[in-house]
């Protein structure tokens, strides 16, 4: 991960979760939502004012819905957020992102523990 990008996003973003060293992650499906974060702010898709209005949107949404906002959903609201934006700003539908939810879903419950998960065609079913 580009340090000096995260440094950026946690400075633009104060609600990320950080340690003395930078962003801390409980598993690597979050620091693969903040990378994918960084990459499309790097590639122009949003800015960070633009991001941190999203994120807070999103996450003011969930607590209204009764999330206990207790920190273990952080990331989950990021990548609620980033299939928000990617759907708003037309770099894919939602259609398609729900359709490889639904494939990634699939492919996890064929793959046993602890082993990488893989997509394939028949995950499209």
């Amino acid at each position: 991960m580009d340090q000096t990008a995260a440094r950026k996003a946690t400075t633009e973003v104060p609600s990320i979760p950080c340690d003395a060293e930078g962003p801390v992650f409980r598993e690597p499906w979050e620091a693969q939502a903040f990378a994918m974060a960084l990459t499309l702010h790097d590639r122009g898709v949003f800015t960070w004012p633009e991001w941190a209005a999203a994120l807070a949107a999103e996450i003011k949404r969930a607590q209204a819905a009764g999330d206990p906002d207790t920190g273990e959903t952080y990331y989950r609201h990021w990548l609620n957020t980033l299939e928000g934006l990617v759907a708003a700003k037309g770099v894919s539908t939602r259609e398609t992102l729900l359709r490889y939810r639904d494939a990634w879903d699939h492919a996890a419950d064929r793959t046993p523990h602890g082993q990488p998960i893989v997509l394939r065609p028949d995950d499209f079913r």
